[in-house]
């Protein structure tokens, strides 16, 4: 296949992606989906190897990239089939992240699989958000395992009844499982109409010079890293439940235009939720290296062929079931990042930002006052790490989330909430000769009592600087003026004021005095 037909080949299974998550943003029922973009939608071929992607979220898609190999294998495909699962120890991240998978044929012969996974703030834990601060699995909602929630063109209508039985509004709830299932019918559609014209021959042509190019791609990208052996650690905060400064290390082996990453000096699991399957460890190292690729380079199984990894069974990073793991996916893959990039500072030290916030600062919270039951669940933004070559954002998501935030109005409308203030948090990020970023203040006032849940990091370990720059200020969670654990469920009572004060991205260089 030439340059140019391969580039529209791969525009078209991108913009396949980009029409999915179209269709899921503007038919879901929840801000979490319109509003904030928590979604993911991608292409698979026959057997569960990456094709497409859309530039989604990082963590939806890298898991489902290591991970959905194994999860095809799980049934036997017919056309109409739509399958649903949300466990995170069969692909999944954490339990409010639930994925549909539909097979695309052609001619009778199965030629791909198109996915979007979204994330439910109400997935049927018992603390509003579907974010507690938990012991076990089993605590954190309802797991599905793989099940066909559409066979053969016909909606399995007493699974989903089951499904939606477990959650405060049905209704709603119910909304965003249906705009899934559009999400993936028109993706089903969209890539048959690509099929039909190139066949099956050509369409494995395709995917096959793709693999090779994002092959090659990664190599030159790799390649330019210098061969050697580095080694860093960081620590997660705690885990909600006592446990504190627990390690993860990574060792990156880097030569001849591969890579491979070692976890073996991480903590074991701990009690707490952090704990993460090894899908989640996967999707934070694809992005690192994705991110050192050159540009215009596929997001493909080729592309990551030459990336692998190592966590030993049952240490915080390839947790086993039945662990708590609903942080995992949210703040454990933040600090794989942070550890990783860490690591090639020591490689490339020039090339490699600061520590950016380290948390997706993650705030949950409900009620059922006045016969009215609602969730709420958002991620809150900080400050990006400076590098030598620009960074140093204030008020962004970064790096595993893509996500946006809840717009004010569209907050105050659905739900008994007031945002007192929104603000940056001014000298948050850490100095240097370029400066981190600065982390944020919102500021909630509840007009209904109501139960809350914070899983928030960088509360005791700061996000460092590299080659001099200072490290960013830590992040503070507040109830009316009193400080509260970077992971805590409690109720509130209307009129109590909740802040968040999120950490800022380090700085990068030395600072000069004048």
């Amino acid at each position: 296949m030439d340059a140019i037909s391969l580039n529209i080949f791969s525009s078209q299974m991108n913009s396949i992606c980009l029409e999915m998550g179209a269709v899921l943003q503007r038919s879901s029922f929840s801000p979490n989906i319109k509003d904030r973009l928590d979604f993911s939608c991608a292409i698979f071929d026959s057997e569960g190897e990456l094709c497409a992607q859309a530039a989604h979220i990082p963590v939806h898609l890298g898991s489902m990239a290591y991970a959905m190999r194994g999860i095809v294998r799980t049934c036997d495909w017919f056309e109409g089939d739509m399958l649903i699962v949300n466990d995170p120890f069969l692909g999944g991240t954490h339990l409010p992240d639930v994925t549909l998978i539909a097979p695309v044929f052609l001619n009778g012969q199965l030629m791909a699989f198109v996915v979007n996974r979204a994330h439910h703030a109400d997935i049927g834990a018992s603390s509003p958000g579907s974010m507690p601060i938990s012991r076990s699995l089993a605590e954190e909602g309802i797991i599905i395992a793989p099940t066909k929630l559409i066979e053969a063109g016909n909606l399995n209508d007493e699974f989903l009844a089951y499904l939606l039985s477990h959650m405060v509004d049905e209704a709603f709830s119910k909304g965003d499982f249906l705009a899934q299932i559009s999400a993936n019918n028109t993706g089903v559609s969209r890539l048959t109409e690509l099929l039909d014209p190139v066949g099956e021959r050509g369409f494995r042509l395709g995917l096959k010079a793709l693999n090779a190019y994002g092959a090659r791609m990664a190599q030159r990208g790799l390649s330019a890293l210098p061969t050697g052996v580095f080694v860093f650690c960081d620590y997660m905060d705690d885990d909600g439940l006592g446990n504190r400064n627990i390690r993860i290390e990574a060792k990156l082996t880097i030569g001849e235009g591969r890579v491979h990453v070692d976890f073996s000096g991480t903590a074991p699991q701990v009690e707490g939720n952090i704990n993460a399957p090894l899908s989640v460890a996967a999707a934070a190292v694809y992005y690192v290296f994705r991110c050192l690729m050159p540009e215009g380079t596929p997001a493909c199984a080729g592309t990551f062929s030459a990336i692998t990894l190592a966590a030993p069974e049952g240490c915080l990073l390839n947790a086993t079931r039945p662990a708590a793991v609903t942080a995992g996916n949210v703040e454990t893959s933040t600090r794989v990042v942070d550890v990783v990039l860490g690591a090639l500072v020591k490689a490339v030290p020039t090339l490699i930002p600061a520590a950016s916030h380290g948390s997706m600062n993650n705030v949950a919270m409900g009620g059922r006052d006045e016969g009215r039951a609602w969730n709420y669940y958002e991620t809150i933004g900080g400050g990006m790490g400076a590098g030598e070559c620009g960074g140093g954002l204030s008020g962004v998501q970064t790096h595993m989330t893509n996500t946006l935030n809840t717009p004010i109005e569209s907050m105050e409308m659905h739900f008994p909430l007031r945002v007192r203030r929104y603000s940056l948090r001014g000298g948050s990020g850490g100095r240097g000769k370029i400066p981190g970023g600065d982390g944020l203040i919102r500021e909630f006032e509840f007009l209904e009592n109501a139960n809350i849940t914070l899983i928030t990091e960088r509360r005791t370990t700061s996000p460092w600087g590299v080659l001099g720059g200072e490290s960013a200020a830590l992040g503070v969670n507040l109830l009316d003026g009193v400080v509260l654990p970077a992971k805590v469920s409690k109720p509130v009572t209307a009129g109590q004021r909740l802040v968040i004060k999120t950490p800022g991205g380090g700085g990068w260089g030395m600072l000069i005095s004048e």
